[in-house]
């Protein structure tokens, strides 16, 4: 069975962060471990408190993993500090970790900020050097790009920038009032644009999180970027279209909809 890493922090509502990738990956068919850079208090409603862990235990969780299960492909999620993201890059180069996936969680859907201005400068210098493939929603790719994005146009230019900067593979995510659900691969030069299917379902919460792990799990098992971030929108699909209805605010997805029929 092939393997893969999450790195992220826990949502104690279960529909976002570790849980949310967990479930995916287990879904997707590959073996899903973690390295937890925070704990949440949070639900469909918001988030109530945050505690991040100190540098040594994040690294001595990358360190139980690297050197007893070799994780094919690895996933980054919000990290908050600038010196736990100098842990996770460090731990990156001296194990060689290959297949990163990285979701910049910076911006919240009310475009306020989630990460310090130091945080953002040391996930831009130590961390997006070494993604196979970033994943940013439009206020992120605005915040990488310095950049507005108001067209389909812009999102290409945006993203030719950033993949050029950083020299990886970007997968800008439309949503945010601007192209629905299709998204754009841009690399090597070249972009593809990905359609996403239109569903009415108000309860997204983690859809972030969760493409950027299924885009992990299909890279784990040998699958091209392409075909990954294909095979990882139909799984968004699937599980959006589930329809799970569980709490008083943004719910989550049913991310076990294709476990007997989701039931």
């Amino acid at each position: 069975m092939k393997t893969a890493l999450t790195i992220a922090g826990s949502d104690s509502s279960g529909g976002a962060g570790i849980q949310a990738d967990i479930k995916t990956m287990t879904v997707n068919g590959v073996y899903a471990m973690s390295a937890i850079t925070a704990l949440t208090a949070q639900n469909t409603t918001g988030v109530t408190g945050i505690m991040d862990v100190d540098q040594e235990f994040l690294e001595k969780q990358l360190d139980a993993v690297f050197t007893d299960i070799y994780p094919d492909a690895i996933k980054i999620g919000m990290v908050s500090s600038s010196s736990l993201i100098h842990v996770i890059a460090k731990k990156l180069k001296q194990y060689e970790a290959k297949n990163i996936v990285v979701d910049p969680v910076m911006v919240a859907t009310s475009g306020a900020k989630l990460i310090t201005e130091e945080a953002i400068c040391a996930l831009k210098q130590e961390l997006l050097p070494l993604a196979a493939v970033l994943t940013p929603n439009i206020p992120e790719a605005k915040v990488l790009s310095g950049m507005e994005i108001e067209t389909p146009e812009d999102m290409i230019d945006a993203s030719k920038y950033i993949a050029e900067t950083y020299h990886c593979a970007v997968l800008c995510k439309g949503g945010h009032q601007l192209n629905d659900a299709n998204d754009l691969l841009y690399r090597d030069g070249k972009y593809k644009w990905f359609e996403g299917k239109r569903i009415n379902n108000p309860n997204t919460h983690g859809t972030g999180c969760t493409l950027s792990s299924a885009i992990a799990s299909n890279l784990a098992k040998g699958y091209d970027l392409d075909t990954s971030v294909y095979k990882a929108k139909e799984y968004i699909s699937g599980a959006l279209n589930a329809m799970l209805d569980l709490g008083t605010g943004s719910g989550p997805m049913n991310h076990a909809f294709l476990i007997d029929g989701g039931r």
